[in-house]
């Protein structure tokens, strides 16, 4: 009975230390973490960052969405940024493989590097890069929170098992969320990312040529938007690229929302926005002009949440000296 309760005792101590651990992770970020170890650090990755992005505005998506898959597998650890000898990190998943800007992270870790040796991580420089690209296209800024450490796992079979596809409904999208302790609001905001950028035929493809198996289409899709893509996307073509909010994709704006409740919304788990009472309440909200002002704040306060998710801080992980080193 005595060796029963000492195992019970060293249980709920393990619990408790295991929670205490949680909660010191989820307090170690602030906003202005670097400013005595290197309070020049916003600025070097706002100043490396303005003018790549003059140069080649659709940078800015990729380099979004890669802060997106990093945190949706591992937490925001910057491990999709590793390597790996035999292929097999995070970024080498097919969903990853459309990831471009890697070479622009490396171009702002060697800046911060030569400014402030060893002092910040890749994790912190993600979501610095993603309010940087935002608001450089004309979309909000807001303040960052960082003291994120990087982790030294990057695992092509996690960033399957945990990216959300775009064939995803609305259950899966909202249990996606939910387990990364982000609300239907943060979904529906977050969604609004997809303003810029652009997708290849095949991520959408089966909306337009065999949505149940049949030959058939979604019948969530407009027909009108469902003839233009098939011009651009005739049946087995995979190169095409589409724009995911066509005639605005290089400038955030809300204009996404007005294209999901005009039933245009390019992947299927953009059209499942409607099929949940919150998100679509704000989807049709902000298709009008009367709700479009509060997406910008709503974008801000979202990421920050978003950021949040499973970071290491403290003594967890390690400061990469390159983001991309071989795992």
């Amino acid at each position: 009975m005595s060796s029963l309760k000492l195992c019970l005792s060293f249980f709920l101590q393990l619990i408790f230390t295991l929670f205490v651990f949680d909660l010191a992770n989820a307090q170690g970020l602030k906003v202005g973490f670097y400013e005595e170890t290197c309070p020049q650090a916003e600025a070097v990755v706002k100043k490396t960052i303005v003018p790549v992005i003059a140069e080649a505005p659709s940078l800015a998506a990729p380099l979004l969405r890669m802060h997106f898959h990093d945190c949706f597998v591992r937490g925001c650890d910057g491990s999709v940024l590793l390597n790996s000898s035999t292929h097999q990190a995070e970024k080498d998943a097919i969903p990853n493989q459309s990831l471009r800007g890697f070479e622009v992270i490396d171009r702002v870790k060697t800046a911060l590097e030569k400014a402030c040796p060893g002092v910040v991580s890749c994790a912190d420089i993600l979501a610095l890069v993603a309010r940087d690209v935002v608001t450089a296209i004309k979309g909000p800024s807001w303040q960052v929170e960082t003291g994120r450490r990087d982790g030294r796992v990057s695992n092509i079979s996690e960033a399957l098992a945990n990216l959300l596809s775009p064939f995803a409904n609305i259950t899966q999208l909202k249990a996606g969320f939910q387990q990364r302790g982000l609300s239907a609001k943060d979904l529906v905001v977050l969604s609004g990312g997809h303003t810029i950028g652009i997708s290849h035929c095949f991520s959408f493809a089966p909306r337009l040529y065999n949505f149940t198996g049949k030959g058939d289409t979604d019948p969530s899709l407009d027909p009108n938007y469902i003839a233009r893509l098939k011009v651009k996307c005739p049946p087995g073509a995979v190169a095409p690229i589409v724009e995911m909010d066509p005639g605005s994709a290089k400038i955030f704006d809300d204009d996404y929302y007005t294209m999901v409740s005009k039933r245009r919304g390019l992947f299927h788990s953009d059209a499942s926005l409607l099929d949940d009472s919150e998100t679509k309440a704000y989807v049709i909200n902000h298709a009008s002009t009367l709700g479009s002002a509060s997406f910008f704040e709503d974008f801000g306060v979202s990421m920050v949440n978003m950021g949040r998710v499973a970071v290491l801080t403290g003594k967890a992980g390690e400061i990469r000296k390159q983001c991309a080193l071989v795992n």
